[in-house]
This record gives C-alpha cells, sequence and structure tokens, in this order.
C-alpha cells in the first residue's frame, strides 16, 4: 500500500506551471511590454519635435541679427513687394557690400502655412507660417529715421496653432536721413 500511495503523490505533485498560467503570464508580460515600447516611442516623438522646434527658432534669430547688422548700416530700404519683400542699399562701408554700393534682397518664398525668408535667394529660415513679413516706415522729413519691423511667426507643425510663436524685432535705418 505504501508504493501506491508515493505513487499517487507524484502522479498529483506536478512541478511546472500549466497551460493557463503560461497564457496568463504571456498576456501580462505582452501589456507591460507594449506599454513601455509606446512610452519609448512617444518620447522619441517629443525628441525630434523638440529639436525641430530648437532648430527652427535659433535660425530664425540668427537671420534676424543677421538682418538687424546688414540693415542698421543700410542707407534705405525699397519695399518691392506687397509686404513679403525688401530691397536694401548697403553702402560701401557695410562689412557685407564688399567695397562697392550693392543691393540685397530679403523675401519670403513658399506656399500654404509654410514659407521660408530668404535673402538673394538662399534660405535664412524655414517653418514661417505667414509670407508678408516686413513692414518699413520711411524716415519722416528730419523728424525721424527709417524703421523696418519684421514679423517672424514660426511653427513646425501649423496644424498645431498652439506650438506658434513669433520673432519680432524693429530694425532702425542708421545711415538714413532725418
Amino acid at each position: 500500500m505504501s508504493g501506491l500511495r508515493k505513487l499517487r503523490r507524484l502522479l498529483t505533485a506536478s512541478a511546472g506551471y500549466s497551460l493557463i498560467e503560461l497564457l496568463i503570464t504571456v498576456i501580462i508580460l505582452g501589456t507591460v511590454i507594449g506599454a513601455l515600447t509606446v512610452l519609448f516611442v512617444r518620447a522619441s516623438n517629443s525628441e525630434v519635435d523638440m529639436n525641430r522646434r530648437f532648430q527652427a527658432q535659433l535660425t530664425v534669430r540668427q537671420a534676424l541679427d543677421k538682418m538687424r547688422r546688414e540693415i542698421h548700416c543700410s542707407s534705405g530700404i525699397t519695399p518691392t513687394g506687397a509686404t513679403n519683400s525688401i530691397s536694401v542699399t548697403l553702402p560701401a562701408q557695410c562689412p557685407t557690400a564688399g567695397g562697392s554700393l550693392t543691393t540685397v534682397t530679403y523675401d519670403t518664398t513658399g506656399s500654404g502655412q509654410r514659407w521660408q525668408l530668404r535673402r538673394n535667394s538662399v534660405n535664412l529660415a524655414d517653418y514661417v507660417t505667414i509670407q508678408n513679413v516686413f513692414n518699413y516706415t520711411a524716415p519722416v522729413g528730419g523728424t525721424s529715421l527709417g524703421k523696418l519691423t519684421v514679423t517672424l511667426p514660426i511653427n513646425t507643425t501649423p496644424s498645431n496653432s498652439a506650438k506658434e510663436w513669433k520673432v519680432v524685432g524693429d530694425i532702425v535705418l542708421r545711415n538714413t536721413t532725418r
């Protein structure tokens, strides 16, 4: 009889896992790994978006700084389009003029919700959301210098207007006559 009891104990005391236990474990593990994957993908997409916005901000600030240095030295601005293009006259003493009277053109090009700010057909900034960025106030007979207002609304994802920000610069033409 004792041999029969030992055999029953061995048969009833299984040391493995049942199929149901394995399936539940795999389902729980799959859910956890799926959630972690979603988390990492969203974090990666956020980082890409943040880097794109940072680069756009950096290039717009550099473009406006370059424009400011050049326009401070200029002797006159001529609007050549509605408000999306200007011609800047640079006297010979300006560093970017190359020693002779030079005219450079700043304009915006693109379509829809994505425009680029250019200088002589070279892109300075991207992701501008409107075409008309220049507002020039000519010098008033002996009382004020000429002034250019540049408004650059930037958005790397135009479908989301909450991510738009603006860089606005008032640039005074120091060499215009009063």
